[in-house]
């Protein structure tokens, strides 16, 4: 049986979703100060105050949701290929 080693593509996309994860979690609280400020109390009012307001809570979550949405791949490509790998196929 042949000796089994790292996979060096499984390393890189471990190394690609830490990288993602922590850069991640300041991307999707980059607009929370704004929101919270902007939420929290009486900083602008009327229909343009509003609409404004939408629009950040809007792209706030679709920042959220493309952060979550990488992870999930980079996640899924990790559990379709295998973590060892034949030293014969990694030296190929």
């Amino acid at each position: 049986m042949e000796k089994l080693v790292p996979n060096p593509h499984y390393e890189e996309l471990e190394r690609a979703l830490a990288t993602v994860r922590a850069r991640g979690e300041r991307l999707q609280a980059a607009l929370d100060p704004a929101f919270d400020a902007f939420t929290s109390r009486a900083v602008w009012v009327g229909p343009a105050a509003r609409a404004f307001r939408d629009g950040l809570a809007h792209y706030r979550n679709l920042l959220k949701t493309a952060v979550n949405d990488v992870i999930a791949d980079l996640e899924a490509q990790l559990g379709s290929i295998r973590r060892e790998i034949p030293h014969s196929i990694r030296d190929g």
